[in-house]
């Protein structure tokens, strides 16, 4: 039988291949350096970036509505200059706050990995944050990071919510500009798997001229909510939408039903729906307040269950939001 000493350091021996072996397991999600390769104006809110990089073959995605981070030149105009393994978040958290990149969520629109290509569609409303105003004014040649999934992390990374339960046969998608990157890559996305799947896809845009041609298939009912021939605020077109024009499974009234009180204005608004088999899933993004009243008409006053809807604040009016 080994003596203590020896037990002690085998033991410790196999610890630390154990550890060795686990920092070196790939990581989900690892930062990208990345290049402006070109712009294209899409419409007046909404411009697509298409960035490169050479380990842009590393990066993968799993869903159209794949979340990235990107971060973005410091208030002092450096540049980020992150680690890109798991100790990002340990560096960004280290620096003073002039040189800290600001770090914003954006859809993932499409990725080419065979041409070391990934493509991100920014809404622009002016220079009066440090994303929209780096996005406006940026230029081919001008560099950036992405945190993004990492391809040789052999599980599934997460940072999606299209997750559409089995033998569903009725979709609700509604969302606002921020939401029309994610909406048009699961309309796409749809028309090659399911093309005959009935969808009902509302999406508000600020300008007639936001509308965009999106492939669909042909179960698809698209409709376009534009602000300014409406003549409405933000989000009351995607409200009225979905209490007036949105065809809904038959339900009642529930005005009892239990709803936790999400404060938006210091909480993310962000329930997933159930996976398991049912016919109907709503997916819903955009304003937190908007989504929130959207989520009481749904589960209160129509009586649907909660495990049939995704509902996601992607942005709160008045507050940064990372």
């Amino acid at each position: 039988m080994p003596s203590p000493a020896r037990l002690t350091q085998t033991l410790q021996q196999g610890l630390r291949r154990l550890i060795g072996g686990a920092r070196r397991q790939p990581q989900p999600y690892r930062l990208f350096d990345l290049v402006l390769s070109r712009r294209l104006s899409l419409t007046p809110s909404l411009t697509r970036l298409v960035f490169t990089g050479p380990d842009v073959a590393q990066m993968t995605t799993l869903a159209p509505d794949q979340r990235v981070k990107l971060f973005f030149p410091a208030p002092d105009g450096s540049l980020a200059q992150l680690p890109a393994d798991q100790h990002w978040k340990a560096a960004h958290s280290a620096l003073a706050a002039e040189q800290r990149p600001p770090m914003r969520t954006y859809t993932l629109r499409a990725l080419r990995p065979e041409a070391l290509e990934v493509d991100v569609d920014f809404v622009l409303h002016g220079v009066n944050g440090p994303a929209s105003a780096w996005a406006t004014e940026a230029r081919p040649g001008d560099r950036l990071q992405m945190l993004a999934p990492n391809l040789a992390h052999a599980g599934d990374p997460g940072g999606y919510e299209w997750k559409p339960p089995q033998g569903v046969r009725n979709v609700l998608l509604v969302g606002d500009e921020t939401a029309l990157p994610a909406i048009a890559g699961i309309l796409e996305a749809l028309a090659v798997t399911q093309p005959d799947l009935a969808v009902q896809a509302f999406i508000e845009v600020p300008l007639q001229a936001d509308c965009l041609e999106v492939r669909h298939g042909s179960g698809v009912e698209l409709h376009w909510l534009p602000r300014d021939l409406l003549n409405c605020a933000q989000g009351q077109a995607m409200l009225h939408t979905v209490r007036e024009l949105a065809r809904l499974p038959q339900g009642h009234a529930v005005p009892e039903a239990r709803l936790e009180d999400i404060d938006i204005d210091t909480r993310i608004l962000w329930e997933q729906a159930s996976t398991a088999c049912s016919v109907f899933h709503a997916w819903v993004a955009g304003e937190s307040a908007t989504v929130m009243a959207i989520r009481r008409h749904l589960i209160k006053e129509r009586g649907l269950p909660r495990q049939w809807l995704t509902l996601m604040g992607y942005w709160r009016a008045g507050r940064t939001l990372d």
